[in-house]
């Protein structure tokens, strides 16, 4: 069995490229795969690997400046998830692209997730999901609005829009592991919205933490790993993704007559020429042709 760890944390980097090499050369060390990215403002990722692996990545990470108090969730899986470790520099550990957000300045009050429903419940709060389109589409929470935006980097032109629907509501916003929400409450309270509350560990702690039977959680959470999904306990979703667009595709959407595997999907039969749809089926046909060979192409990686 082995163990996948989500992490962030916002602490300032003076040099982040020369934290990439030592980073990734542990992580190769202890059999550990998955994707971190490294910015001035951080680091943030998921890995998976042997639980030792894991432990030594982690206290690699602790060693960082500022990392100390780094938090991090866990959950396990039987198949390894990524096909191979990555380590990034980036100019955002989550790309919102306002330069003044700093959640190491003020974020929204930290809600836990036996205290969310309540919260949630109450007739003057507004719940909002600041995830992507496509990872609101398998899952959210009763009664969410969808912003419906594409990036992240969409939702501060979303908020401007639509601030005066929220007019003397208290605002409790949500993200898959915790992150995008230290951005999006800072950027809230900048804007002079005066109670704002996020789900503390996001959606994985919650379905990790709260029974099904008192869940107001509807459908799959989105990973970006190998599993594509976890429901509730973080177990292992039925979604998987297209290979062709990477968006999620439930079982129905995989009976749907215009998927084909490797190559197309309903939602993107459209947005691809003849000559990618080749290309896309070369590659389905070489990823299969290596786990015949009991190889892994890394046309797989996630």
């Amino acid at each position: 069995m082995l163990t996948i760890a989500a992490l962030y944390h916002f602490t300032p980097f003076d040099d982040p490229a020369a934290l990439r090499a030592p980073l990734l050369a542990m992580c190769e060390a202890a059999g550990v795969r998955g994707t971190l990215l490294l910015a001035r403002e951080g680091i943030n990722g998921t890995i998976a690997g042997p639980r030792e692996g894991i432990d030594a990545v982690l206290a690699h990470i602790r060693a960082l400046p500022g990392c100390a108090g780094l938090v991090w969730k866990e959950s396990r899986a039987e198949d390894m998830p990524f096909g191979r470790m990555k380590v990034r520099l980036k100019r955002e550990i989550v790309t919102m692209g306002q330069p003044d957000i700093d959640p190491r300045a003020a974020v929204g009050r930290y809600i836990a997730p036996e205290d969310w429903n309540a919260l949630v419940s109450a007739p003057d709060v507004a719940v909002i999901d600041t995830r992507n389109d496509y990872e609101v589409q398998i899952g959210t929470f009763q009664g969410a609005v969808d912003p419906g935006t594409r990036s992240f980097r969409d939702f501060p032109a979303w908020w401007q829009e639509n601030a005066h629907r929220f007019h003397n509501k208290r605002i409790a916003m949500f993200c898959t592991g915790g992150i995008r929400c230290e951005k999006s409450t800072n950027y809230l309270i900048s804007q002079g919205v005066e109670e704002v509350y996020h789900l503390q560990g996001g959606i994985l702690k919650y379905l990790e933490e709260v029974p099904a039977e008192d869940s107001l959680w509807q459908g799959e959470c989105f990973v970006f790993d190998g599993r594509v999904s976890v429901g509730h306990g973080l177990t292992p979703g039925d979604h998987q993704l297209c290979r062709a667009c990477r968006r999620p595709l439930s079982p129905a959407d995989r009976a749907r007559p215009e998927f084909e595997q490797g190559a197309a999907c309903h939602r993107c039969i459209g947005e691809y020429s003849e000559a990618d749809r080749d290309r896309f089926r070369e590659r389905e046909r070489q990823m299969q042709l290596a786990s015949a060979r009991g190889e892994q192409h890394l046309g797989r990686t996630e």
